[in-house]
């Protein structure tokens, strides 16, 4: 079971991307939130994972900044279908844009 699934405040999740928002307070960032999510880029593909949070980046240590990377990753896992033809590495899905725009 995910660390996640206990702080989802907000989850949608579809072919053409989506997001999921956790609170922070289990993390020890009390009424602190986070998201990641992704956009679609057309054809059939997802932009890369993108993150943010309610807290300043100037003020983001190290241990968030990891959290970050794990939801994304967590959110990529959501996204990406598990198919030999569709799927994508998050690395290699890291690697796209984040938006067609």
């Amino acid at each position: 079971m995910s660390k996640f699934k206990k702080c989802i405040i907000r989850q949608e999740v579809s072919s053409r991307g989506g997001g999921v928002e956790i609170k922070l307070d289990s993390f020890g960032y009390k009424d602190q939130k986070m998201t990641a999510y992704q956009n679609y880029l057309g054809g059939g593909l997802l932009g890369s994972v993108q993150s943010d949070c309610t807290i300043p980046k100037e003020k983001r240590t190290q241990d968030l900044i990891d959290l970050s990377e794990e939801l994304k990753k967590y959110f990529h896992n959501l996204t990406n279908p598990d198919s030999e033809w569709e799927g994508s590495s998050f690395e290699q899905n890291q690697k796209r844009p984040s938006s067609a725009y």
